[in-house]
């Protein structure tokens, strides 16, 4: 989660679609808005769902255009060869 975290405020979207897994991944990621700077992560809770899932329940803070922002997620991830791979987000109405 950290990784991917980096990645989004280095704008390094290879990356980011490198570990998203395939049968969730979408066909882009478009690049961030002019002005958007990323402030922080809070990694709340990460547990191993069974031997190869897990969940990361996160809260990243931004801020664009003068105004703050959280985006709060429960993240799924399972491992595929040695690899962690984002799946997609576990609640509703969460982004990903």
């Amino acid at each position: 989660m950290r990784s991917r975290y980096s990645a989004f405020v280095l704008d390094l979207r290879g990356y980011l679609m490198d570990t998203w897994h395939p049968d969730h991944r979408p066909p882009v990621i478009e690049p961030p808005e002019p002005g958007l700077r990323w402030l922080g992560l809070e990694v709340r809770t990460a547990r191993l769902c069974g031997p190869d899932q897990g969940e990361v329940t996160f809260v990243a803070r931004s801020k664009l255009g003068g105004r703050a922002h959280r985006l709060s997620e429960r993240s799924g991830f399972v491992r595929e060869g040695g690899r962690w791979l984002y799946t997609r987000a576990l609640d509703e109405g969460a982004a990903g």
